[in-house]
Order: structure tokens, then C-alpha cells, then sequence
């Protein structure tokens, strides 16, 4: 029954684990999300940190930051934020203990991580407020009001949010029951209500009735969908050498980059950027 026993481990890894070493990041703390993607040939960890430092440089996250990292999965935004930022006062909240845990070995020196869901912040006793909040390719699984609800308390008068989203293009108008039954069935695999997703008024208005300003919504679809689409066609090809990995952490990994080619193609569901800043 040894089948039996690895498909059980198997399904019940956390919904959002990924496994990285497959992706091409072997590190301890390894990035998992979309990346960022150029012409020019990258590896995965610089795609993830080139999408990483696009939503930093859209607040202009500085040292003196207090600043927040929702769902910062495996820890790598934690530590680029400290290296390559040189943030001092960091707090994190990820959802899954096995990479809390981590976290917590491996930065010793880190402010607070919290083993939560970013849904609920008002649950965490946080010291003080925040000057900048960021939330990496996450923030979609949730309803915009919801998230935004959570987020605005917890940042200082003037503090700058940003986040990735997905959101509806023009094209939506034109789909018809059918494919809109189809859509919503492609993202439900990703764990994302086609219900939840707003256009662009959507997300200006759900903004500025949490108190927020100076909204910008950057369209990031092809560098993000069409390139992380890309990178896994190329891995599929002339696959790495990686660590033992298990027919679901595969199947996951392919899927998403299927998911992401369809939505690029398409072009009814846009892969956005936003920042704002609270009154």
C-alpha cells in the first residue's frame, strides 16, 4: 500500500506549496511565485526577484520602511527585502507553519513572522503600524474587499500598499455563458473565484472606499503569464536535475503554466500590479 500512503502525503501538502527545486531554486528560503519575465534569457530566481523588486520600486520601498510581506511564502522576499533593501524593521504573515518554521531558523534576526492569513490581520497584536505593506502574487486567492479590508487598518496615515491582482479586460463583455462557465472552472484550479474578480473601475472604486489614493493599475500579463508560460515549456524540453519531487508537485507546476498561456491568449483576465496610498 506504498501508493496509498504517497498520494496521501501528497494531497495533503498545503494548497499553496510549492515545490521550487523544481522551478530551478534549490535555496533554502526559495522564491514561489510567477517571476518577471524579459526576452533575454533568466533563471527563475531572478524572474521571481525582478517581480519582486518591480511591486518594491512601485512604493519606493526605502530602509527606513516599517514594512509588512503578506504571504511570503518560502522566506526569499523576506530576505531580499533585508539584503538588497537593507529594511530593518520586517514582519511577515504566511499562512503555511512548515515555512513559517523555516523562516523563523533561518532569520533569526526578523522582527515577527506570524503564522496567519492576511484575511485576518486584525487578529495579529502588531507593535506599531506600517509605512509599506507588499503582497506578492497572492492577493487574487482572496476577494478584493476583503483583502483591502484587512490591509488598510494596519498601515500608517500616507502608507503605501502594493499587490498583484487579476483582473477582468473588456473582453469579458463578449464571452458568453458557456466560456464564462469555462473560465470559471480554469481558476477555481487555482484556487480563484471568477466571482471576486473586478475591471479596472472595480478597482478603483473598492480602493477609494478603503481610504486609499494615487491608485495605478500596470497591465504585468505578458511579462508574467506569457513569461512564466514560456520558462516552463523551455523546462519541459530540457528538464533540470532536480531533488526527488512526487507526481503531484508536477502536475501542479504544469497546470499553472497551462492556466497561464490560456489567460495570456486570451486576454480576458489581466495579470495586474497595484499601488496605492492610504489617505
Amino acid at each position: 500500500m506504498k501508493w496509498l500512503q504517497q498520494l496521501r502525503t501528497e494531497v495533503s501538502q498545503h494548497k499553496y506549496a510549492i515545490n521550487a527545486k523544481l522551478l530551478g531554486d534549490s535555496s533554502e528560503l526559495a522564491w514561489s511565485n510567477l517571476g518577471y519575465w524579459s526576452e533575454t534569457h533568466q533563471t527563475y530566481p531572478e524572474a521571481c526577484r525582478n517581480l519582486a523588486d518591480h511591486l518594491a520600486h512601485s512604493v519606493q520601498l526605502t530602509a527606513s520602511d516599517h514594512l509588512l510581506d503578506l504571504g511570503c511564502g518560502q522566506g526569499a522576499s523576506v530576505l531580499h527585502w533585508q539584503q538588497h533593501y537593507q529594511v530593518k524593521h520586517i514582519e511577515a504573515v504566511e499562512l503555511q507553519p512548515k515555512c513559517v518554521q523555516q523562516i523563523q531558523t533561518a532569520i533569526p534576526q526578523l522582527k515577527a513572522i506570524h503564522c496567519h492569513s492576511f484575511l485576518n490581520l486584525k487578529q495579529i497584536s502588531f507593535q506599531q503600524a506600517f509605512d509599506v505593506v507588499l503582497c506578492i502574487d497572492a492577493a487574487y486567492h482572496s476577494s478584493l474587499n476583503s483583502f483591502l479590508n484587512s490591509v488598510a487598518p494596519v498601515l500608517n496615515s500616507k502608507g503605501r500598499l502594493a499587490f498583484h491582482y487579476l483582473m477582468f479586460s473588456p473582453k469579458f463583455l463578449n464571452l458568453n455563458a458557456v466560456e464564462k462557465m469555462q473560465l470559471a472552472l480554469l481558476l477555481k484550479a487555482a484556487d480563484v473565484n471568477l466571482k471576486d474578480l473586478p475591471d479596472d473601475v472595480a478597482v478603483q472604486q473598492q480602493l477609494v472606499q478603503a481610504g486609499f489614493e494615487q491608485i495605478q493599475i500596470e497591465d504585468c500579463s505578458e511579462p508574467v503569464f506569457g513569461g512564466f508560460a514560456r520558462y516552463i515549456q523551455q523546462q519541459t524540453e530540457t528538464p533540470l536535475a532536480v531533488a526527488p519531487y512526487t507526481t503531484f508537485d508536477l502536475m501542479k507546476i504544469q497546470l499553472t503554466a497551462k492556466l497561464c498561456q490560456r489567460l495570456f491568449e486570451q486576454g480576458v483576465v489581466q495579470y495586474v500590479q497595484v499601488t496605492a496610498q492610504k489617505k
